[in-house]
């Protein structure tokens, strides 16, 4: 009789030991209490302007840049931005050499499938760019023709899509920067890229005066990635709609001539 009580005993106690352990399992595995034990959200980006880029006086700015800082700020948190390769973001994600990829990423339904993405933030759209005088008739016009596109970008999936994009020569780039190098050089015929960097980039007064947008393909919409199941989206949800109806969100959409997403 004593035997089996404490047979029930140390079966309670092992029961016991068991559910704590399980509770300081799921504690654990909360990304926000990963990042709040860090002290900072460390951000993967890219050279993308007007989301994050370096300006002629050296310092680190940008939409997205802007916007994180401030987030961060309310989550108590410091931003870390570490610059990545734009096609092994998810890697790094998973790998925890990131915290989320704060850049300009589309939402599409295969990246909320392996990523927890916040509510969409600002408008954009794919679009073909080429050199000034350039002939150009929809897309058509580039069958056969050698056309550019950063590596595992939304623009590398528009040009998947269109029949007439996947009979040109497709050559992947690093960044999109790359891309306009090689329109600029005339190495390439033409780029698929966001609308928000070609505006930013191209025109009077850029490094790319002569070049041009002949076309939109595709609209979008942008959103920030975290590891798939992070709580700290959520969090960032919320604080997205603090900004939204304070105007800060549009206030900041403005100085870098963006458009919210509705």
């Amino acid at each position: 009789m004593k035997s089996l009580k404490m047979q029930k005993l140390l079966l309670f106690v092992l029961s016991l030991t068991m559910l704590l352990a399980l509770t300081a399992c799921v504690t654990g595995d909360s990304d926000f209490s990963y990042v709040k034990k860090n002290g900072k959200l460390i951000i993967g980006y890219t050279d993308y302007a007007p989301m994050n880029y370096t300006d002629e006086s050296g310092t680190f700015t940008g939409f997205d840049t802007e916007l994180a800082t401030l987030v961060c700020k309310k989550l108590g948190l410091e931003p870390q931005f570490v610059e990545i390769i734009w096609d092994t973001k998810e890697v790094e994600l998973n790998a925890k050499s990131i915290d989320c990829i704060w850049n300009g990423l589309t939402i599409t339904p295969e990246r909320q499938e392996t990523m927890e993405i916040t509510k969409p933030y600002i408008k954009n759209a794919q679009v073909v760019l080429m050199k000034e005088g350039a002939a150009y008739n929809g897309t058509e016009s580039l069958i056969g023709k050698t056309v550019v596109a950063e590596q595992g970008s939304a623009g590398e999936d528009t040009i998947n899509a269109d029949d007439n994009l996947k009979q040109a020569n497709y050559v992947p780039k690093t960044l999109q920067t790359d891309c306009l190098m090689e329109l600029k050089a005339g190495t390439a015929d033409a780029a698929v890229l966001d609308l928000t960097l070609a505006k930013t980039m191209t025109g009077k007064g850029t490094s790319y005066e002569d070049i041009i947008i002949v076309d939109h393909l595709a609209e979008e919409d942008y959103g920030v990635a975290f590891r798939k199941g992070s709580d700290i989206c959520a969090q960032v949800n919320k604080i997205f709609d603090e900004l939204v109806a304070d105007g800060s969100m549009a206030a900041l959409a403005d100085k870098y001539g963006l458009e919210l997403a509705e």
